[in-house]
């Protein structure tokens, strides 16, 4: 039964490896090119998205008892596809039938499980990235990277994390205590790991596989049955993980119920009445703050991991690359259309402008230099439309139009082509932090404020005091004081925040590396769980004992 943990060992120790030296490492290519993944993975890839469109997506032995799907492509066409669903109790009452077998098998055999799914996933990243593309509004390059390698990555990493938890105690012991000149007392010990039991996985729409891998693959490994919740707007890229890890299961001859699908449609939507059922033990939930809140208050005694919305900021000090930090703030504005929980919001300026190494740079002329460089980077609508994709949802739009409102508009939002009511490019707002807090709610989309402030220091102070009463998930930096620095350092990690200081090259704020970067900290109001951290998955089960007295001549070891 250890045969695929045999034959993935080598990745699982590399990756173990790679958690601790926290440097650059990844198991799975993110270039979608024909020479890692063979020259017809791509129109392969295609050939298998397209052969899902408008019918039934088949996963054998499913719990069904109606058929629900009503996605369709921020780039404009229904899918067509119907997945099938049933009602909150047959999903429990599945999940729980097939716990037992999962919970009594091997941590290698169900890590070995898990690996071999991940192995699978990353040959059909192509498929998935069409998937992902067609769901979420991603451009493809990155709906490939971020919802194939990428997330791949971060399930690998969380497998890693439960392995090594999950074997940090021997399976059993010897244990002898001296009693002086009388016979010690010997007796035998075994460890156990028991799983907590069913657990739910609600995925979001711009990220499916990306923040939904961590949870579910973590759970996965530990022994627990999941139930997998996708966004009702992006089901198939979490269906076709559902199915592949079904396969892998039936194969090994595990119930395939170990892994269930969840769907459901808009305006019917199942996610409270799973969340409600006391038969859950485990949540993670990615989404907004006020669903986030409603899961915390209504989920029982489930162990619940969020990520969840915060207000991310830049302050901008000083810099000796002007130019520079105006092309990397572009990029992080325009990147998928601000529709990225790590996408920064606001930027705090000082009102008399910085130092530079194009000289002193008003204000105003700061946020010229800002416009200029989204202006360049947007021009041929080719390119733009590869970095911006599309809306995920008709709610960015309206939010788009209702922040027009909020500040001096400095450079409005369009769409990419024409009458393309799918597209929309960054808005950026002037307002001035002592005239009015409407920066201070996150406004998710392409949606971006430049503050003014007294200073720099101001400016810190401010982002800093956000992040600990809003939340945020990432925050920017550029100065060229070390002293400033390092209280910047100081305050952003009391604010429970990362920070990352003077991006102009080829890496943006936006980015979290799995194995080195942990996404989110668990430390501010954007999210009480870290991508991944050994508090991500040491609680998805318990170590339970079992002794007596060791018996002469009984051989337990």
């Amino acid at each position: 039964m250890d045969a695929l943990f045999d034959r993935h060992q080598p990745t699982l120790a590399a990756a173990l490896q790679a958690t601790q030296d926290r440097g650059y490492w990844s198991a799975y290519p993110e270039t979608p090119s024909g020479k890692i993944y063979g020259e017809a993975a791509k129109d392969d890839g295609l050939a298998s998205y397209n052969a899902r469109l408008g019918k039934p997506f088949a996963l054998s032995g499913h719990p069904e008892t109606a058929q629900i799907g009503a996605e369709v492509s921020p780039f404009g066409p229904p899918l067509c596809i119907t997945y099938p669903a049933t009602d909150v109790e047959t999903l429990i009452a599945a999940s729980q039938a097939a716990a037992p077998a999962w919970a009594d098998t091997s941590v290698k055999t169900r890590v070995g499980i898990c690996l071999e799914v991940l192995a699978r996933l990353n040959r059909i990243s192509f498929e998935i990235a069409n998937a992902v593309m067609h769901t979420t509004g991603q451009a493809f390059a990155m709906a490939f990277q971020a919802g194939g390698p990428h997330a791949q990555d971060r399930g690998l990493e969380a497998v890693a994390y439960a392995f090594s938890e999950m074997t940090r105690t021997p399976t059993q012991a010897i244990w002898t205590k001296p009693q002086g000149k009388a016979e010690p007392i010997v007796l035998e010990k075994h460890w156990r790991i028991v799983p907590r039991g069913v657990s739910l996985v609600i995925g979001c729409q711009t990220f499916p596989t990306w923040n939904s891998y961590p949870g579910l693959f973590a759970s996965l490994a530990t022994g627990n049955t999941v139930i997998v919740k996708p966004h009702p707007g992006a089901i198939l890229p979490l269906a076709i993980t559902v199915s592949v890890i079904r396969q892998v299961l039936a194969e090994e001859r595990f119930d395939a119920n170990i892994a269930l699908l969840a769907a459901d449609a808009p305006g019917a939507e199942i996610t409270r009445d799973l969340v409600e059922n006391d038969a859950v033990s485990i949540i993670d939930y990615t989404g907004s703050n006020s669903f986030g809140d409603w899961v915390r208050r209504h989920a029982g005694k489930a162990q619940v991991y969020t990520e969840e919305a915060g207000v991310n900021s830049i302050v901008v000090a000083a810099t000796d690359d002007f130019t520079g930090m105006c092309a990397n703030i572009a990029f992080s504005l325009s990147l998928y259309s601000g529709q990225m929980c790590t996408a920064p919001q606001n930027i705090y300026v000082p009102r008399n402008g910085i130092e530079t190494n194009d000289g002193h740079k008003s204000f105003d002329e700061v946020l010229v230099g800002m416009v200029a460089a989204i202006d360049k980077l947007l021009v041929d609508t080719a390119r733009a439309a590869g970095i911006c994709g599309a809306i995920a949802n008709p709610a960015t739009m309206a939010r788009i139009e209702a922040a027009r409102g909020l500040g001096r508009i400095v450079r409005d939002s369009a769409s990419i082509n024409a009458g393309d009511q799918h597209t929309a490019t960054p808005l950026i707002l002037a307002v001035d932090a002592d005239r009015t807090d409407v920066h201070e709610e996150e406004r998710f989309g392409p949606i971006a404020f430049i503050v003014g402030v007294a200073d720099a220091t101001d400016g810190i102070e401010k982002a800093a005091s956000l992040a600990r009463r809003k939340g945020a998930i990432t925050a920017a930096l550029y100065d060229t004081d070390e002293g400033r620095i390092d209280t910047a350092v100081d305050a952003f990690a009391k604010a429970g925040v990362n920070l990352s200081i003077n991006l102009t090259g080829g890496i943006f704020v936006n980015q979290s590396a799995a194995f080195s970067d942990f996404h989110v900290t668990g430390a501010n109001p954007a999210g009480n769980a870290s991508l991944t951290d050994t508090a991500f998955v040491a609680n998805r089960f318990r170590t339970v004992m079992w002794r007596r007295p060791k018996a002469a001549g009984r051989i337990t070891m």
